[in-house]
């Protein structure tokens, strides 16, 4: 029969369909050796008869292509004679990862290999521990198994929820978010709780109630600021002409700043706080009226005068020349991480409320606010008693000078609430990237930082851009969209690990420019898989559905061209805690090497810490 897809030739033996993808040429030093490169200058011609099959040593330069600069082996290819599949950090890590798969497929054995044998080969390099950095992101708790071991050579930083012996308290303290994940954990509405909430978190970190510090110097600090920010607030009303055309909620303003000065007047032995007090009273007394109605008094102000506000202002500024001048200009930035107390922001919302008489608007958003941090399981991990810094914060999780406390560290997200889990992985995220663009804003140079992010299609999940309110996973998406699109520039690689990429942001995805794929068998998701190569390489990807675990297909800017690779074996010690249940060995007692299995049950120690906390008592124990 007359086969109408390919040439009709006169006699030939086999039939080809081929995809162009580079020449091969003889080493002008060494005529054994070839050198690969992608594109042709010449194509043969349709019908054309193949002269010379390749053989195993051009399989090999094929794949082993690219030079010195690949230095790290992650597996073989078995379609070359096993040849050394190598790949080089710098375009593997620097232009962001995706590894893409199934459960089951490997994904997560294939990012703890590469980060254990780049470390390892780098350890071989530098005779010491390497100056590196890798932040994972373990929502699943798989990894703390697989990194820093007694036998382990690569040094790493475990935090968790409920930490074990040499294991860190996940801390990531509610100061350290800014107004967009605020908004995003407080449902705060766009028209009048959105506007409130900013103000609210720019004043308690400007110094107002609460937000003060144990010394002399943090409490003169917190006053400086409080101070400050009054100051800049004033001159705005008194530029707008809010002194005179809504003086009601001027003077009751006036008035929360005199109660503040009030509770402030013990902090800080300065007499110039009297004054202020003062010269407000003056004010208030002059321009107060009431009247009665249903039995009720009704305060209210009259117009003030630019005389009696400058008096107030001069008095402000006088107090302020005893406490080193003003500080922030143009007032704290909401997304400044100050600290501050979440019950201090609470009592501020209400005291806004009260003040702007939108008490209806805000009772419910107070409200939430406290019930979310009276919880005890999530003050745990947002709680702030001022017990770390900013700059031990980034130690911590970013790391010492030269990684001296470890190149890896592990953050598992396994027992963080459900409520906080996308707010606190968006500001980890958040807050090691803006550390790295500061970083080379002050240095001139890169830190070279990997955040690897497990269960990508959870946290970087796409999300509609019509919607007003955007929740807490939208807010987490958009951070990873910004390190998407930025990180580079500033020495921050993305590897990301998905079993469901077609429910990735695209942006992110996008963005990645190295695929490893392993066995993909969702139809929307290899459709989405061959848009990512081009044309005359998509037959490439026919076999991801067949692919066996530890197998996977490796190509973008990291390969010249894709590869189907065999993982190199990881110890299993290093393997991350993902293997699947093993049911018939439970059933029967014995797993399939015959060793026994003990599945015994005590639902006690479980009963003592679901319902008593972290205290692990309850009381009738015995019952």
């Amino acid at each position: 029969m007359q086969d109408f897809g390919l040439i009709d030739l006169p006699y030939p033996l086999r039939k080809l369909s081929l995809n162009p993808l580079g020449t091969l040429r003889e080493n002008p030093n060494d005529s054994d050796q070839y050198v690969f490169q992608r594109g042709a200058d010449a194509l043969p011609s349709v019908g054309a008869a193949v002269v010379l099959p390749p053989s195993e040593r051009q399989l090999r330069s094929i794949v082993e292509s690219g030079g010195e600069r690949r230095r790290v082996k992650i597996g073989t290819s078995p379609l070359a004679g096993n040849a050394k599949v190598c790949v080089d950090p710098n375009r593997l890590f620097g232009r962001h990862l995706a590894v893409l798969g199934n459960t089951g497929s490997g994904k997560s054995c294939s990012i703890a290999g590469l980060i254990h044998w780049s470390l390892e080969q780098a350890q071989e390099i530098c005779s010491g521990q390497p100056n590196a950095r890798f932040i994972i992101l373990d929502p699943n708790g798989e990894y703390s198994h697989s990194f820093g071991g007694e036998n382990s050579a690569i040094k790493a930083r475990i935090f968790k929820v409920n930490p074990a012996g040499g294991e860190c308290s996940l801390k990531v303290p509610l100061w350290l978010w800014n107004s967009a994940e605020w908004c995003s954990f407080t449902q705060a509405s766009a028209k009048t709780q959105r506007p409130l909430l900013k103000r609210a978190l720019r004043e308690v970190k400007a110094g107002w109630i609460g937000a003060t510090g144990s010394t002399d110097e943090e409490n003169k600090l917190s006053l400086r600021r409080y101070l400050s920010s009054t100051l800049i607030t004033l001159q705005r009303d008194l530029r707008s002409g809010a002194i005179k055309t809504d003086e009601t909620k001027f003077g009751f303003r006036l008035k929360a700043i005199r109660d503040d000065l009030e509770y402030k007047q013990g902090e800080c032995a300065t007499t110039r706080l009297n004054e202020i007090s003062k010269a407000i009273d003056d004010a208030l007394q002059a321009t107060h009226n009431s009247f009665k109605k249903e039995g009720k008094q009704i305060d209210y102000y009259r117009a003030f005068t630019e005389q009696q506000v400058e008096i107030v202002i001069t008095t402000i500024k006088s107090s302020l020349e005893t406490l080193g001048g003003i500080t922030y200009p143009e007032g704290p930035d909401e997304d400044v991480p100050l600290f501050f107390k979440g019950s201090d922001l609470a009592d501020h919302l209400e005291i806004l409320s009260n003040q702007e008489n939108v008490s209806q608007y805000l009772d419910f958003l107070i409200s939430r606010i406290r019930t979310l941090l009276s919880d005890s399981k999530m003050n745990a991990v947002i709680g702030c008693d001022g017990s770390i810094t900013l700059k031990q914060w980034l130690t911590d999780y970013i790391g010492k000078d030269k990684a001296e406390d470890g190149s890896v560290t592990v953050i598992d997200l396994s027992l963080v609430p459900t409520e906080v889990v996308h707010v606190v992985t968006a500001v980890i995220a958040r807050m090691v990237f803006e550390a790295l663009q500061r970083y080379m804003k002050i240095n001139g140079a890169a830190l070279p930082t990997v955040l690897v992010m497990e269960e990508a299609h959870t946290f970087i999940k796409r999300y509609r851009d019509d919607v007003e309110n955007h929740d807490a996973a939208a807010v987490c998406c958009q951070v990873f969209e910004h390190i998407a699109r930025e990180g580079r520039k500033f020495g921050l690689g993305l590897v990301l690990s998905s079993q469901r990429p077609s429910e990735l942001s695209p942006t992110v995805l996008s963005q990645c420019n190295t695929f490893l794929l392993h066995r993909i068998t969702n139809d929307r998701d290899q459709e989405l898989v061959h848009r990512l190569v081009p044309d005359n390489l998509k037959g490439l990807l026919r076999d991801l559905p067949l692919l066996p675990s530890q197998s996977a297909i490796l190509l973008g800017w990291a390969s010249e061209l894709p590869i189907l690779v065999k993982m190199n074996d990881l110890p299993k010690s290093q393997q991350p805690r993902s293997d699947d249940p093993d049911f018939w060995g439970s059933w029967v007692g014995k797993d399939e090497e015959g060793k026994q299995m003990l599945c015994s049950i005590n639902w006690l120690p479980i009963v003592k810490d679901w319902q008593a906390g972290q205290d692990g008592e309850i009381e009738g124990e015995d019952t």
